[in-house]
């Protein structure tokens, strides 16, 4: 069964306010099962605009992922943020289909691994680049977490379809971001798409 995920982007006002909504959260998350993949860390916008602060939270699967977000736990703790920031917020369901073919071999194990952020209007010949994406991404070592499935917006507006690639490293990803095989397949979505696009570090390493 596919994993859920939170995808919010956030601009916090008031960073010392912040911290109490921090500290209301984790009853809900271990609750549901929630777990940070990214949470802040270095990030670099890429293509389109972002937030300065971006979050990813994977759970069991889709619903539980909603039902948290909906929980007494986690509205009671919802005022405490919205007090100190604003938010684009998603909730969407996983990836468990065909990944790109690894073309080299995994990289030791690091603490933090690297994350893309993609959302996306998709207006026409869009396929072609899906096609031609998946090589520079098996270069690369990386993974869908997330392409396209079902989503709700909860706050604040996002585009119409969410990808979420994860990479052995941060540096990695920028890497296959700059690679001249990812330009090239970018350049085929180019006047076909409308992309937002975060490449972002994550947490350290953590148990499920």
């Amino acid at each position: 069964m596919p994993k859920g995920y939170w995808i919010p982007h956030i601009d916090v006002s008031d960073p010392e306010g912040y911290k109490a909504y921090m500290a209301a959260t984790p009853a809900a998350h271990e609750k549901y099962g929630g777990r940070a993949l990214v949470r802040g860390g270095t990030q670099e916008v890429v293509e389109g605009k972002g937030r300065s602060r971006s979050v990813v939270r994977e759970f069991p699967d889709y619903a539980t992922a909603l039902a948290c977000y909906r929980s007494p736990e986690y509205q009671r703790a919802k005022p405490l943020r919205l007090a100190h920031s604003v938010c684009d917020f998603v909730i969407i369901e996983g990836y468990d289909g065909v990944q790109p073919p690894p073309l080299t071999t995994p990289s030791a194990a690091v603490s933090r691994k690297g994350y893309w952020i993609a959302h996306v209007d998709v207006t026409e010949g869009y396929k072609a680049y899906m096609v031609a994406d998946m090589v520079p991404f098996g270069k690369f070592g990386g993974r869908f977490l997330v392409r396209g499935g079902v989503q709700e917006v909860v706050e604040g507006k996002v585009r119409t379809r969410t990808v979420v690639l994860e990479f052995p490293s941060y540096p990695v990803a920028v890497d296959c971001y700059r690679s001249a095989d990812y330009q090239a397949a970018a350049a085929l979505r180019k006047g076909k798409a409308d992309f937002d696009l975060i490449i972002i570090e994550g947490c350290e390493a953590q148990a499920p």
